[in-house]
């Protein structure tokens, strides 16, 4: 950027004023704190004392020190894949019955997750997360309200959810979760009574997919006793933006489509809601032959 500077300042030099107006105004909105070409400040503001590439920091300790962290997670993703799962034999993988995805005992579980609400859209609902007693499950809670912001646009509101984070390598990188060798999802949860949404997200290849997601209902009775769910990958159904579509085809349980998890309550009754999590986790049930629950057809059927 200084080099820049400096070849705008003797510009008029060797070629006259011309060229250093061209030169401006192809460089100008580059250099939009120099001297030369000045940004906009808000009235009353105080003027930057240095130029926008005096504020960076070039540390080679600091890049030093980033590069060691990534080679680092870069080292610890070679040995847990050379392990194959957590250094049991190959036998073992192929034949794992259950396996625990997420459990939630310490603060560090719970920051794997985020919460969002209508909020984001002018709502009035409510949502948190927190451990809960005796640091054995997380509890997610707050206030569902229906009332629709009064913008003009949005004509439905009233959801709460709760999404786990995408998990990211070494050089953030896409991490991706493997899910093949089993059949169904298995929860251990205490809700109010309450219906909530099970949702899984997939990474999209084209920007209009960024919406998809594959969901089906899990009931809760309410009560104090916890109580243990299972559903079948089989049942999750596909949407888009909220509506159920058409061209409906089972989840794809391989290393490329699964971003994220999450749970959503959207029942359309005011009111506060609460829902306990221990344990989230897979299970290989072998009595389960389901291949898809619902029908696919084709849509254009040759004549």
């Amino acid at each position: 950027m200084a080099l820049a500077v400096m070849l705008l300042n003797g510009a008029s030099f060797h070629g006259g004023c011309c060229r250093h107006r061209v030169l401006l105004s192809l460089l100008g909105p580059l250099l939009s704190n120099s001297k030369l070409y000045s940004s906009y400040r808000r009235p009353g503001a105080e003027p930057g004392k240095k130029l926008s590439w005096q504020n960076a920091d070039f540390s080679f300790k600091k890049g030093f020190d980033h590069l060691k962290t990534q080679l680092s997670l870069l080292k610890k993703e070679a040995q847990e894949y050379l392990k194959v799962t957590g250094g049991h034999p190959l036998g073992h993988h192929l034949l794992e019955q259950t396996r625990v995805l997420w459990q939630f005992r310490s603060q560090e579980d719970l920051n794997k997750w985020v919460v969002s609400s209508d909020e984001e859209i002018g709502g009035k609902s409510k949502v948190y997360v927190k451990l809960g007693r005796n640091n054995q499950a997380a509890m997610l809670y707050g206030t569902l309200n229906t009332e629709v912001p009064r913008d003009g646009e949005t004509k439905y509101s009233g959801y709460c959810s709760m999404r786990s984070r995408p998990p990211v390598g070494s050089f953030n990188r896409k991490k991706y979760y493997d899910w093949s060798n089993f059949n169904s999802l298995y929860l251990r949860v205490r809700g109010d009574g309450r219906p909530w949404m099970v949702n899984i997200y997939t990474d999209p290849y084209f920007s209009h997919q960024k919406d998809d997601l594959y969901s089906y209902f899990m009931f809760t009775r309410g009560g104090p006793y916890w109580e243990e769910i299972q559903i079948p990958f089989s049942k999750f159904f596909f949407s888009s933006r909220g509506r159920v579509q058409d061209n409906q085809h089972p989840v794809w349980l391989d290393k490329a489509s699964f971003l994220t998890f999450g749970f959503t309550i959207a029942d359309k009754v005011d009111g506060p809601f609460q829902l306990e999590i221990d344990f989230i986790g897979l299970l290989n049930d072998r009595a389960h032959k389901e291949e898809f629950a619902y029908e696919a057809y084709d849509k254009n059927t040759p004549v």
